[in-house]
């Protein structure tokens, strides 16, 4: 096996263990996007690795973060990066100690924006671990759920503008992201409140975190209905906004998640009929 195609096995491996939920919807895109999502997905999720590692003090945090976010600006070297957590690699997963194999594995035309995005992530979260994630205000949640979800959807419609020729609304992608954020902090509202961790806002309570929830999911609705329907780009976006539809209709009526069966009906009807 060459070294590309033993790339490709690795690279939708990891994806496999490290997010089944997005691995079945990128597993069926076409050829180039399965390469530029996946990849793009395993670049942030080694970004997110570091930031939530619970063993590594917070200035070692930030430095890693902003020393490869530097890089991901300029001239990635993966040897530089190797070197900059060689200290550390007893306590990172394999997703990412191998973030230099995830951009060579990214398509070169869309690699530069991957980079942008990721690094701008990594920048992100680099502040908010020195903020201790602590949310007062709702400015506060809208800038931390912009920079763990709504990036990833304006990378997102960038890709599918390389690709595809789509273009989609910004403030669309963002709430598209921060929707679905909105609906995991619902969800894990006391595993969160046992680790001591909250995002809810001083004065907040469940119903406006539902109402917050589902204005950024009309702003993701809007957004999936500027996609062609019968694309698996299309098919994609579809997939989790059920789903997050779905897990709040659940929450709402008291349940703590979806029952497998009801999450297979959902994916069963999101999927395009082939």
């Amino acid at each position: 096996m060459n070294e590309t195609k033993q790339l490709k096995k690795d690279a939708n491996r990891v994806l496999k263990a490290t997010s089944r939920t997005f691995y079945i919807p990128i597993s069926r895109l076409s050829q180039d996007l399965q390469e530029a999502v996946g990849a793009a997905y395993l670049c942030m999720r080694a970004i997110d690795e570091i930031e939530d590692h619970e063993e590594l003090a917070t200035d070692i945090k930030t430095m890693l973060l902003r020393e490869t976010a530097l890089m991901m600006r300029g001239t990635f070297s993966g040897t530089a990066y190797l070197e900059l957590i060689a200290p550390y690699t007893s306590h990172l997963p394999e997703v990412t100690l191998r973030l230099p194999e995830w951009i060579a594995y990214c398509p070169a035309p869309i690699r530069a924006k991957v980079l942008d995005s990721t690094a701008e992530m990594a920048e992100g979260m680099a502040v908010w671990a020195e903020r201790d994630w602590t949310v007062k205000t709702e400015a506060d949640l809208d800038e931390y759920t912009y920079y763990v979800a709504g990036l990833v959807g304006v990378m997102l419609s960038d890709i599918w503008y390389w690709k595809a020729g789509i273009v989609t609304d910004k403030q669309q992608a963002i709430g598209f992201g921060r929707g679905l954020q909105a609906v995991n902090i619902l969800r894990n509202q006391q595993e969160d409140a046992e680790r001591g961790v909250g995002y809810f806002p001083p004065g907040w309570t469940t119903d406006t975190m539902f109402a917050y929830a589902r204005e950024n999911l009309a702003e993701a609705d809007a957004y999936l209905a500027s996609i062609p329907k019968e694309t698996t780009i299309y098919e994609f976006c579809h997939i989790p906004l059920a789903l997050a539809h779905g897990t709040l209709d659940a929450l709402a009526r008291g349940k703590e998640k979806l029952s497998r069966p009801e999450v297979l009906k959902i994916v069963g009807a999101a999927v395009l009929k082939r």
